[in-house]
């Protein structure tokens, strides 16, 4: 899940010459791929044969048929027959093998997985001596497969899937794929919902086009009215969800308490989005005993932003320089469109007699660490330069999810667990049916979980941090942290009494962690 471009941002998707999302009518099940670089798994000429791709709409999903890979569980009864043939045959006659296989395979081509394992349990006895034989073995590992199909839990099926792709287990990847492609759905239950879109970051990651993807779902260079669709996803996102409305309240309380004796501020937003974090803390800021102070505002762009707004960060300090101007507020806006990895202290123009405050976002986890670049920590730098400045507050808001230096499986199971607690929050404000819901995680959601799942190395930018992790990188550049006050704690108590389902509000170690029921979501703290 990601936050930058004031909410979880994702472009349309354009024609591109090797890959594409499309959606088809039903909202339902999907594949992808581009040029493989991994040469035991199919070639995405090989996957693209079987993908399906429908309508016109360009939303960012593809449908994967019950087809879509060559490999069935024909292979299987492959295995088990090789096995009736040459170590079983002594348990029953001729004719009994014979019927019991073509019944074995009459059951698995119709995938009914009761009648396989009935069948199955009725032929296959393993003896205890054979335990090591590797296709007695072999035919254990399928029988169990079977098992985990008729329970029909898809997280065990996504991670069985995930093992497998780890283990370069070929067939068992592309069979599990066949089976899980007829079970998620774009409209289904949260996990179903979910499940669509691992596995087709399962499919990139094997074809290895998660970069492809990613960059396809970001889109340099959209249509103008794509760019509308965009920012109405993100806001109808931003109201269904508490997420960012506690991020910027949390984050503002501590900034008001932090400047309001000061006549002079200069707030630094390394990710300014769209702006609208500052409108309720210039209000804010207006009524303050003695009149309101001069207000300074630095933002840092970002080309997911600038493409949903349709312009330059010059729209957004217009919107913020009539909303002072209506408040009688003196302000003034300096936009900086540079990386932020690669700002100066000169870029900052910083000035005499100013307060500073430094807001992150939802944006430190996309700055690179020595994970990324051979030893180059550019998220270390930047929070050094902060340090720097001396500022008289640092907000940190961030999702609590350790995504970063984890390796592939346990990274898939990391970002299963997180989004689902996600996609289970949005399930209790819109309906499963609503066209609103399926944008919203279509065009808000998507494209975090390919990139997480599907990409590695420095394609992969979403590389989150748990709060703990944030504390050492904040406390070694010399920060000491900043209390919340217990009016922050109670507003975001009110806010949160505005929303159906089970979030949860916990303050521990001076932060404060929202989530929902068991699943920790966002952590916002303060630094000094």
């Amino acid at each position: 899940m990601s936050y930058d471009s004031d909410m979880f941002n994702i472009d349309s998707v354009q024609n591109i010459d090797s890959y594409c999302f499309v959606q088809n009518e039903n909202h339902e099940n999907y594949s992808s791929s581009d040029n493989s670089s991994h040469s035991t798994y199919p070639s995405f000429q090989a996957l693209d044969q079987y993908s399906n791709f429908e309508s016109s709409n360009n939303s960012p999903v593809s449908k994967l048929q019950s087809n879509s890979y060559a490999f069935t569980s024909q292979n299987s009864l492959e295995i088990i027959n090789d096995l009736l043939e040459n170590e079983l045959c002594s348990t029953h006659t001729q004719d009994d093998v014979w019927h019991k296989t073509r019944e074995l395979e009459n059951a698995m081509l119709g995938h009914d997985a009761a009648d396989i394992l009935d069948i199955y349990n009725d032929m296959v006895m393993i003896p205890e001596e054979s335990e090591s034989d590797p296709l007695l073995l072999e035919a254990e590992k399928w029988k169990k497969m079977m098992e985990m199909i008729s329970r029909g839990d898809l997280k065990e099926m996504l991670f069985t899937c995930a093992k497998a792709i780890s283990e370069n287990d070929i067939e068992t990847t592309e069979w599990l794929m066949s089976e899980l492609s007829k079970m998620v759905s774009v409209s289904g239950n949260p996990i179903q919902r979910l499940g669509a879109y691992m596995l087709e970051a399962l499919v990139a990651r094997i074809a290895s086009s998660g970069s492809i993807i990613y960059k396809s779902l970001r889109c340099k260079e959209p249509k103008p009215a794509t760019s509308k669709e965009l920012l109405s996803h993100m806001h109808v996102l931003y109201e269904i969800c508490p997420y960012l409305k506690f991020g910027y309240m949390s984050a503002n309380g501590v900034i008001a308490e932090a400047l309001k004796d000061e006549n002079e501020v200069h707030i630094i937003d390394f990710q300014i989005n769209q702006g609208i974090q500052w409108i309720s803390l210039i209000q804010a800021l207006a009524g303050k005993p003695g009149g309101p102070p001069k207000i300074r505002i630095t933002g840092f762009d970002d080309s997911t932003s600038a493409y949903a707004r349709g312009g330059g960060l010059d729209i957004v300090g217009e919107r913020l320089s009539k909303h002072a101007q209506s408040y009688n507020v003196e302000f003034e806006f300096h936009a900086i469109g540079a990386n932020p990895t690669e700002v100066k202290l000169e870029d900052l123009k910083l000035r005499r007699g100013e307060a500073i405050a430094v807001n992150f976002a939802m944006m430190l986890h996309h700055v690179p660490d020595e994970n990324v670049h051979g030893g180059q920590n550019h998220r270390e730098r930047l929070v050094r330069l902060v340090k720097c400045l001396s500022p008289k507050v640092v907000t940190l808001v961030e999702q609590e999810s350790n995504t970063n230096e984890l390796p592939f499986l346990p990274r898939f199971v990391e970002t299963m667990n997180y989004y689902l607690a996600v996609f289970e929050s949005i399930d209790v404000s819109l309906p499963r049916e609503h066209r609103e819901r399926i944008n919203v995680e279509q065009h808000c959601l998507a494209r975090e979980v390919v990139n997480l799942v599907a990409c590695e190395g420095a394609e992969r930018v979403e590389r989150h941090e748990v709060l703990k992790k944030w504390n050492s990188c904040f406390t070694m550049a010399g920060f000491t942290p900043y209390p919340l006050s217990s009016y922050i704690n109670y507003s975001i108590k009110n806010l949160l009494e505005s929303y159906q389902g089970q979030y949860t509000l916990e303050e521990k170690d001076g932060a404060l962690y929202l989530g929902w029921m068991n699943q920790a979501l966002v952590t916002s703290s303060a630094w000094r």
